[in-house]
């Protein structure tokens, strides 16, 4: 927790309060019309690997409004309040939203780089009628829990159908510029509850992610994503940098 004392809803800055507005009216939208309609709109929204059936350009931006869980939402989104507002007070509107539009869209572009050469590795164990199949039957399959037995086709299907939601990217490329503009802002840690300036917190929340990026590919939580939003959020700050004078 930061020493930034909070003015309350009402007078966050209009980007953050409508981000955040955003991804709760989207957030409640999927829970109620999948429950009441059995209409599931992250099927629409969510982002797909690029050679799914199910992809869409446009998923590269609906997917940072989608989230999979209430923990997911919340933690996102207190982080965009918390963070979030000090740097639109300081850059402004415009610059802010751009920021946080380039950092969701480049954590996105690097996700899905990683994910199209686990795509192209494991094509190259499969023969060309286990890929077909998996390509016509695995969505199927896959939205009845179910998956196939062969471990490749399995592996394949997994990585086709599991959908990638969620504002982490845009939020970890918050962090990065809250940490590059305010490196010894104080923040509390929650666990363990003890203060670190947030340089550190931002060099050891990257490194961390880098780590997990590398030693769990698999896992549900897309961790390259996390560090490609910090890429391209420092990419950014590097270049406004340039005009010191335009910086703010």
């Amino acid at each position: 927790m930061s020493y930034f004392r909070s003015r309350g809803l009402g007078a966050m800055p209009p980007v953050v309060k409508n981000l955040i507005l955003i991804n709760v009216i989207l957030f409640v939208a999927t829970i109620v019309l999948k429950g009441s309609f059995g209409y599931d709109i992250s099927q629409y929204l969510a982002l797909f690997h690029i050679k799914s059936e199910y992809f869409r350009p446009f998923q590269f931006v609906t997917h940072m409004f989608m989230h999979g869980g209430l923990t997911h939402i919340f933690f996102n989104m207190f982080a965009l309040w918390m963070f979030g507002r000090v740097l639109e007070s300081v850059w402004g509107p415009r610059r802010f939203l751009f920021y946080y539009l380039v950092t969701g869209l480049g954590a996105a572009l690097v996700h899905m780089t990683v994910l199209y050469i686990q795509y192209v590795s494991l094509a190259s164990q499969m023969s060309q009628e286990q890929l077909e199949i998996v390509m016509s039957e695995g969505y199927r399959i896959f939205s009845q829990n179910q998956n196939f037995v062969d471990p490749l086709m399995g592996e394949m299907n997994i990585l086709l159908n599991v959908r990638t939601v969620g504002a982490s990217g845009a939020v970890f490329g918050i962090l990065l510029a809250f940490g590059m503009l305010f490196p010894n802002t104080q923040l509390m840690l929650l666990f363990p509850p003890i203060p670190i300036k947030a340089k550190y917190f931002v060099i050891i929340y990257g490194g961390i992610e880098l780590w997990l990026a590398f030693t769990q590919p698999g896992s549900n939580i897309a961790h390259f994503a996390h560090v490609g939003g910090m890429l391209f959020g420092f990419l950014l700050i590097k270049y406004w940098k340039k005009d010191r004078r335009k910086f703010y």
